[in-house]
């Protein structure tokens, strides 16, 4: 459903060319929003930026590898200031502990963690300067939870929520908020690849017994975006179906 809470804002959405981030950017743009979206492959950047279209929205793709830090420096340039900046991007790939590679664990950090910090870093004095904005990182259920393989996965979310507390206080002064909101298990097409079989019967045994929807997650980021959460900062909004409180 189309609103105008978030008129005449500009976003940026990482990692947006499928799953949660395209349900984010189709939502923020349904809220008013122009949108920034980006992700290495420009088929599914377009799209996105279709489907932003679709539901009477502005969108906007920029090629970005968010694993190369010169992609990210380079995509803060080119976007240029923001109102909304949602930090997105992640990869999960499990494994356990003892068979973890330096280069898998690198990567994770690197488009999980260091793109988000840097990114942040580039776009968030000008929210500063104009003593507004709102950043929302997705982070992830996992961050609070222990599993049996992941731990590398866990930790990055687990550095996001820690990296929302330290710019809530950072920028807050200033008038820009910064929140996470946290999935439990979502049901996107790189989920149930990576998850498998185990995908089914982890969402089931969430208190309300089924996986969540992109959208849902996009719900919450938009309220968290919008004036609506004009009080709220630093804050982790789960939306797990009820798995941490279990």
């Amino acid at each position: 459903m189309a609103t105008n809470e978030l008129q005449d804002k500009k976003a940026l959405v990482t990692g947006a060319t499928s799953g949660i981030g395209r349900a984010i950017a189709v939502k923020l743009a349904e809220a008013g929003a122009t949108v920034y979206v980006t992700g290495r492959r420009a088929e599914l950047g377009k799209e996105t930026v279709e489907l932003i279209e679709q539901a009477g929205g502005t969108g906007h793709f920029v090629v970005a590898d968010v694993a190369n830090i010169d992609d990210v420096r380079k995509l803060a340039e080119e976007v240029g200031e923001v109102d909304i900046l949602v930090n997105n991007a992640g990869i999960f790939p499990f494994s356990s502990t003892p068979e973890q590679s330096l280069d898998s664990y690198q990567q994770v950090f690197d488009i999980n963690v260091r793109a988000s910090y840097f990114l942040t870093a580039a776009l968030a004095p000008a929210m500063v300067t104009r003593k507004k904005g709102a950043i929302v990182n997705v982070s992830s259920v996992a961050a609070q939870i222990g599993t049996p393989v992941g731990s590398v996965y866990n930790a990055s979310k687990a550095a996001m929520d820690a990296l929302t507390r330290s710019w809530a206080v950072e920028f807050g002064a200033a008038g820009v908020r910064v929140n996470s909101v946290a999935p439990g298990p979502i049901r996107t097409d790189t989920a149930v690849d990576t998850v498998g079989e185990m995908f089914e019967a982890f969402s089931q045994s969430t208190p309300l017994g089924r996986a969540g929807e992109p959208e849902e997650i996009a719900d919450a980021v938009v309220f968290l975006a919008s004036d609506r959460a004009g009080y709220i900062t630093g804050a982790v909004l789960t939306a797990d179906g009820g798995l941490v409180a279990t």
